[in-house]
C-alpha cells in the first residue's frame, strides 16, 4: 500500500515554501542584556491575526508513532501559522505538501528535524500531525486562537498513501 516518501534534511531553503525553520544556526544575531545574552533574531513570521485571531502558547506531548509510518492524513490552518519548537534535544519528522484546496500525496515532502530546529507552518500549509521519533516529545507550539474555522483535514485514500521509513534515533537521556 502507498510508495515510499523520501526523507530530506530539514534546511531553510528546502523548506521555504512550507514556512520557515527555527533555528539559531545560520539566524541573524547580537548581543543583549549587557553581552550576557545571545539574541537570534526574528525566526519566523508568526502570522494569527486573520478573522480576529489571536497567539495561544501551548505544550503539545507526542508520543512516537510506530515506523515504517503510512501517511494517511494531513491537515492545515488556513487562517493562521503553527511554531512547533521542540524542548528537548531529541529529532522529529516534519511531513507537508504546498497549500491548495486539496493535499496530492506526490506532492508530500518529509524532512528531519534536528535537534535544535523548530518549525513554523505558515497559513494553508499542509502538514502531518507532529510525529516524535524514539521517545516521547514536548514541543512549544505557537498557533491562532479565536473566531473561524482553522482546521481542515484532507484524507487520502488507500492506494495513495505515502510510507515514511526512517532509522529511529538512538535514546538519550530526558531532558
Amino acid at each position: 500500500m502507498g510508495t515510499n516518501l523520501p526523507v530530506e534534511p530539514l534546511t531553510r531553503a528546502a523548506f521555504t515554501p512550507f514556512g520557515d525553520v527555527i533555528e539559531a544556526d545560520g539566524a541573524q544575531h547580537f548581543e543583549i542584556n549587557n553581552g550576557s545574552t545571545t539574541r537570534f533574531h526574528d525566526l519566523a513570521r508568526v502570522d494569527v491575526a486573520a478573522e480576529g485571531g489571536h497567539v495561544l502558547v501551548n505544550i503539545f506531548r507526542a508520543r512516537p508513532l510506530p515506523m515504517p509510518l503510512t501517511i494517511e492524513m494531513v491537515e492545515k490552518h488556513p487562517l493562521g501559522s503553527q511554531a512547533f519548537v521542540p524542548l528537548g534535544a531529541a529529532p522529529f519528522l516534519v511531513v507537508v505538501a504546498p497549500p491548495g484546496e486539496t493535499a496530492a500525496p506526490a506532492d508530500l515532502r518529509a524532512f528531519l528535524a534536528r535537534a535544535g530546529q523548530g518549525v513554523n507552518y505558515a497559513p494553508g500549509v499542509w502538514h502531518h500531525p507532529v510525529i516524535a521519533l524514539g521517545r516521547e516529545a514536548d514541543f512549544l507550539v505557537i498557533d491562532r486562537g479565536g473566531p473561524g474555522d482553522n482546521l481542515a483535514e484532507f484524507f487520502f485514500g488507500e492506494d495513495e498513501c505515502r510510507v515514511v521509513e526512517i532509522n529511529r534515533p538512538a535514546e538519550t537521556a530526558t531532558p
